[in-house]
């Protein structure tokens, strides 16, 4: 009788083939390495690591490489450009700082970006987001509310925004995203 190994496991196999790609793998490890590069804020280095995961075959690993290469040559440019005017620079700013965990930076630009265009219902968004990675339900719901009533089509994006995850299983959430519910269960 042979033995089972219970110790590691093992990546999923079909016919005694791995069904992990070496070049995902590869693409995985240069995207780790451009990451340190762009957390040590050594944007230029990060650029080419990153524009070479671009390249690799996991979609995944590409879209989220080409959202950092974004950030990488925003912080390459002078100074000057680091301070937004307008609404819409506002809120670029704050969703970068969203997306590199700068809460505090990205709060600051979306409320700017909100006072300075009050109707803009991709800043609301943004915001009730933000409100979510933050622990914030009641500000997230309220933020995302009025995103929704500036544009209804906000309600079907939020259904599959895993920044929302954290409020999956409240209510309030629920009833604000799926409206058509209401009254139908007899």
């Amino acid at each position: 009788m042979k033995k089972k190994n219970l110790g590691t496991p093992h990546p999923p196999q079909r016919g005694g083939v791995e069904l992990v790609d070496p070049r995902v793998q590869a693409q995985l490890k240069t995207y780790d390495e451009a990451l340190a590069l762009f957390h040590q804020q050594k944007f230029s280095r990060a650029k080419q690591e990153l524009e070479e995961v671009v390249k690799g075959p996991s979609k995944e690993l590409a879209d989220r490489a080409r959202m950092h290469l974004k950030i990488a040559e925003q912080r390459m440019k002078p100074s000057s450009e680091h301070n937004p005017k307008s609404a819409e620079d506002h809120y670029q700013r704050g969703v970068a700082m969203m997306n590199i965990g700068r809460w505090d930076e990205a709060r600051e630009s979306l409320d700017k970006a909100r006072k300075a265009a009050p109707k803009a219902d991709h800043i609301h968004y943004a915001l009730a987001a933000l409100d979510c990675l933050t622990g914030e339900a009641d500000s997230a719901l309220e933020n995302l509310k009025v995103a929704i009533q500036l544009r209804p089509e906000n309600r079907y994006h939020a259904r599959n925004d895993e920044d929302f995850a954290f409020l999956q299983e409240d209510p309030r959430f629920t009833e604000l995203l799926y409206p058509e519910k209401d009254g139908l269960a007899s």
